[in-house]
């Protein structure tokens, strides 16, 4: 595994590395994201923002009393998020539990969305609790099913310990698992990291360790995809492309639910990483609710009215 020139590949030369990364100013972290958090979008922008917002949302259900017919209607809604208008853009991808890729995969085929990749939640998520076994078989069962991205999840316990070379030797156990056959996303659950540091720290180590993504929270724990948080992650991609060259996706996931709370995401993305990362190749929203929103917000500006939740799928 390439370690880019930063480490040398020793478990001792990877924590040294990690270590000496420059601690995060909270304070400037968190006055940044409020100072960007109120900047506007002018409306004749504001369009090409709620476009690009819908092709960047992972449509996520993942519920215990998910069903069949749930996800195909969900992936119904993210080949042609409003049917009545073919303008709309699909979505970035659909995530859900291994046992539901096969479902979200063949229907996805069957409705012209081939397009859209499938998204699977692997690693014994949410909890990262298990073996290194059922963790690669996991993955193996989501990549046979179909799912073209693999959203995995750190061993937090691990991290917290500092054992960093397990979390790393985990990733890149996965990451051969994924192959050419799919994306992998690193999940750090960041609001069990507590601080910003060690978000920091999470960041670089996924990314040495062969991350295509990473990616802030399962959705399952609060804080989530807080803006300081995501910050943070973007700053990390950006720093880590300057040394590497190679550009890592950052993906927010748990708490941003409306149009208002994208168009910041947005801003983030283009104030701190640039406008290269404004794709679905590089920056995802993982939600169920935003979409709604978004569609709403859409029609608003097409009409004048904004229309009410009957006008939209219930997920």
């Amino acid at each position: 595994m390439s370690f880019y020139g930063l480490v040398d590949g020793s478990e001792k030369s990877l924590i040294h590395f990690l270590d000496q990364l420059s601690g995060v100013d909270q304070v400037g972290a968190e006055a940044r994201a409020a100072m960007l958090a109120t900047r506007s979008i002018k409306t004749t922008s504001k369009k090409w923002a709620i476009e690009t917002a819908i092709s960047i949302v992972d449509l996520t259900t993942l519920e215990g009393a998910d069903t069949p017919g749930k996800v195909r209607a969900l992936c119904s809604k993210a080949v042609r998020p409003d049917p009545t208008d073919p303008t709309v853009p699909s979505v970035g991808a659909i995530c859900v539990y291994n046992d539901m890729v096969a479902v979200a995969r063949t229907h996805l085929d069957a409705i012209g969305g081939k397009h859209v990749p499938v998204a699977a939640v692997s690693t014994a998520f949410p909890s990262g609790r298990a073996s290194m076994e059922v963790k690669i078989q996991d993955t193996q069962d989501a990549i046979d099913a179909g799912a073209a991205e693999i959203d995995m999840v750190i061993d937090r316990g691990a991290f917290l310990a500092g054992k960093y070379g397990l979390v790393f030797d985990e990733i890149v156990k996965i990451r051969e698992v994924c192959g050419d056959k799919a994306h992998l996303k690193v999940i750090f659950e960041t609001g069990e990291l507590v601080t910003y540091d060690n978000v920091r720290k999470a960041s670089y180590l996924a990314m040495l360790a062969g991350a295509d993504f990473i990616k802030t929270s399962t959705g399952k724990v609060a804080p989530a995809a807080t803006p300081p948080v995501v910050l943070v992650m973007l700053e990390a991609v950006r720093d880590f492309y300057s040394i590497t060259q190679r550009r890592i996706g950052v993906k927010p996931a748990g708490g941003i639910r409306t149009t208002k709370d994208a168009i910041k995401q947005l801003v983030l993305v283009n104030e701190t990483a640039g406008p290269e990362w404004l794709t679905p190749e590089l920056f995802r929203i993982g939600a169920s609710a935003l979409l709604n929103d978004l569609l709403m917000q859409r029609m608003k500006m097409s009409d004048g009215y904004y229309a009410s939740p009957n006008y939209v799928t219930i997920d």
